[in-house]
């Protein structure tokens, strides 16, 4: 009896030695990584099914899409490592420029945070773009691009939205008139084009363009559909 009891509580020490010496599960919806394009990917590296999201900021349906896909996506595909969610930005104009530079602004791993955070408020700034006077849509279109940039981002009160994010205007002004990132955004606008993205929101799987795939709920039957 004695040396039975004795081995269970050998087996219960090294069950919690076990335990306390096991890697705690890296933290996917934390975990940011920059590929070589320049690039933004949520989540597990590795994981089985590579989501890559086409987008431009000043389109209302990728606005719809991250509303709808932000919470589902997070819980039940990154934070268990099975899907890991990438962003290319497609830009269409100054406008979606200026957005873009200030989404990638500051260290890496803030860009979800800028990212989800220019979306959300993009009724609010696109109801100031479309209500510009004359003289400020002549500032947005003449002179130098990075005082278009910043004429934009401030009549489309883009710089209120990255104080609320820690932002000082110093720091989103030099994020503006960041030449090495403009051509990284503009490179990755050239490569959706030439890989036959046709509009925004639209997505790779596994390097594979989803035809007639562009919000939430054909994107989740599409990943499903992964074996």
């Amino acid at each position: 009896m004695r040396i039975a009891i004795l081995a269970a509580l050998t087996a219960m020490a090294l069950a919690a030695t076990g335990a306390i010496a096991a890697k705690p599960h890296p933290n996917w919806t934390a975990t940011v990584t920059v590929t070589d394009t320049g690039t933004h990917v949520l989540g597990n590296p590795q994981a089985r099914v590579k989501v890559a999201e086409f987008i431009s900021y000043t389109c209302s349906h990728c606005a719809d899409f991250q509303k709808q896909s932000e919470v589902p996506m997070r819980l039940a595909y990154v934070t268990p490592g099975k899907v890991s969610m990438e962003v290319r930005h497609l830009v269409r104009d100054p406008l979606d420029l200026a957005a873009t530079l200030l989404a990638n602004c500051g260290d890496p791993k803030r860009f979800f945070r800028n990212h989800n955070a220019l979306l959300r408020s993009q009724d609010t700034w696109m109801k100031a773009v479309a209500s510009a006077s004359d003289l400020q849509k002549q500032r947005w279109s003449n002179g130098p691009m990075p005082a278009r940039l910043r004429a934009i981002a401030n009549d489309a009160g883009l710089f209120g939205v990255m104080e609320t994010l820690g932002y000082s205007r110093p720091d989103a002004d030099r994020c503006l008139v960041d030449e090495a990132k403009m051509r990284v955004i503009l490179a990755q606008r050239d490569a959706a084009l030439a890989a036959g993205v046709q509009g925004t929101p639209s997505f790779m799987i596994n390097g594979e363009l989803i035809a007639d795939t562009h919000d939430w709920q054909s994107l989740e039957a599409a990943i499903k559909s992964r074996p």
